[in-house]
């Protein structure tokens, strides 16, 4: 795993639950006095006692926790990556180019990255399906990260997400849809 997820996961953490939080965390999930640099590369192992130990503390569902995690890491991701995007890109734009962006610099940048892979498919300018797989699973990231998109771009989206990986399918096949201002939602959203 990027430590810049793991850090963010610890800024995550100190916002939502106050700055001793994160000791507990990582106590909690067998990770005492564990530190993360942005920089480095960590065991994917790591991730999901983090997440579960977060999830339990808040709460909260682990998907609901990692989608929310996704939406919260979204403004730094674009601080980061920012000047890679087109400065006419909206919410689908850069969904639709991030693996040929972001993941493209990411893995040119650390030989160890591994993003995840995402193959997308423009059905029409407001609906892009996505498909992800990575060994770790954690499309609710992902969805995460096309809410806090479309939260920067102002616009609202819908997300549907027909085969998941947690459920035994190859790959996750997510469909993400730019609603109209004014428009009711005809989906149920995720």
């Amino acid at each position: 795993m990027h430590g810049i997820i793991l850090v963010e996961l610890h800024q995550y953490v100190k916002q939502r639950l106050g700055k001793a939080a994160w000791g507990e965390i990582l106590k909690a999930a067998g990770l005492d006095n564990r530190v993360y640099f942005a920089l480095d590369t960590y065991p994917d192992a790591e991730v999901a006692p983090l997440a579960t130990a977060i999830a339990q503390r808040m709460g909260l569902e682990l998907p609901l926790l990692l989608e929310e995690f996704g939406e919260f890491i979204t403004p730094d991701l674009l601080r980061m990556y920012g000047s890679l995007l087109n400065p006419e890109w909206r919410t689908l734009d850069v969904i639709e180019n991030t693996e040929v962006t972001i993941h493209r610099v990411v893995r040119m940048r650390e030989r160890n990255a591994r993003p995840p892979e995402l193959v997308c498919k423009r059905r029409n300018p407001g609906h892009v399906i996505v498909t992800y797989r990575s060994e770790r699973r954690l499309c609710a990231i992902a969805k995460g990260i096309a809410r806090g998109l479309a939260r920067h771009f102002n616009e609202a989206i819908e997300i549907q997400e027909l085969f998941c990986m947690l459920h035994a399918a190859s790959a996750c096949e997510i469909h993400v849809r730019v609603r109209k201002p004014g428009t009711p939602s005809s989906r149920p959203v995720l």
